[in-house]
């Protein structure tokens, strides 16, 4: 299937401001693009990307005083298929992990291992180790979170999730992830677009969604806490440790986000 996607989001700001943004495509999904993906800026500055120790794309630029808009739209391919399902995949011993996967067993400044520890334990140690017992968490913190954009915090942590029970996308995953790692499953935040594509449209602005992987099997498996189902059209921009490795934007100075608008469908074919 082709899935047309893209976004415009604007800033304003007193004085030059410099930013850093993570709103490219993943380097994972370059192949699947149908059309160019280019960041546009208005007014036109300039900018340069570089690529962090998580494989993802980073923009550097800085705002002028009065405000931008960073818009882009494109085309990508995807396979049109629901998120991949491998329950028989095994959950490796700590000791058998590779090297640059241990990380995601590490709390992080969004997921408090250490305070969520007891409490996974007391949850999840009794079912096997494995697929079932990431899906255990993952059905545990959908319920355990009322979903809602009032909700959204910036301060939210997987710790706080938990006490107040209500949250966006983000705090699901948090959660997930948290839990996961307490149970010594390694498991890494994601960011990117998920439209509605395969479920019934919901009566809201798109927005960008967040989801998380576990490594099971030798392998890195997608899971989503927010909906808890596999979904269709998953289109990755960034992962790391939380949401501090996959801002969209990082602004070092003031700057209001003063418009927000993201598009995510499917099409029938391009226009020639």
């Amino acid at each position: 299937m082709l899935i047309r996607a893209g976004y415009e989001i604007s800033f304003t700001a007193p004085s030059p401001t410099p930013m850093m943004a993570m709103l490219s495509l993943h380097p994972s999904r370059n192949r699947d693009l149908r059309t160019p993906h280019r960041v546009t800026l208005t007014p036109d500055v300039p900018t340069y990307d570089y690529v962090d120790a998580y494989g993802n794309i980073c923009t550097r630029l800085v705002v002028p005083a009065g405000g931008i808009t960073l818009a882009c739209d494109f085309v990508v391919e995807d396979s049109g298929l629901p998120d991949r399902q491998s329950p028989q995949a095994v959950q490796h011993p700590v000791e058998d992990l590779p090297d640059d996967v241990l990380i995601y067993l590490l709390g992080s400044r969004y997921c408090e291992t250490d305070r969520l520890s007891d409490t996974a334990w007391s949850l999840f140690g009794h079912i096997a180790p494995g697929w079932g017992r990431v899906e255990a968490i993952v059905a545990w913190a959908h319920d355990r979170i009322t979903f809602g954009y009032a909700h959204a915090r910036a301060t939210r942590t997987a710790w706080d999730a938990h006490q107040e029970q209500v949250g966006v996308c983000r705090d699901f995953a948090h959660l997930a992830v948290t839990l996961c790692r307490c149970m010594n499953i390694p498991a890494r935040y994601c960011t990117g677009y998920l439209g509605d594509i395969g479920v019934p449209a919901i009566d809201a602005a798109m927005d960008f969604s967040a989801w998380f992987d576990v490594y099971l099997g030798g392998d890195w498996h997608t899971f989503d806490a927010r909906h808890n189902r596999p979904r269709i059209g998953r289109i990755l921009m960034a992962r790391g440790r939380d949401a501090t490795d996959t801002a969209l934007t990082t602004a070092f100075g003031p700057a209001v986000l003063s418009g927000f608008k993201v598009h995510t469908d499917e099409i029938a074919a391009l226009e020639t």
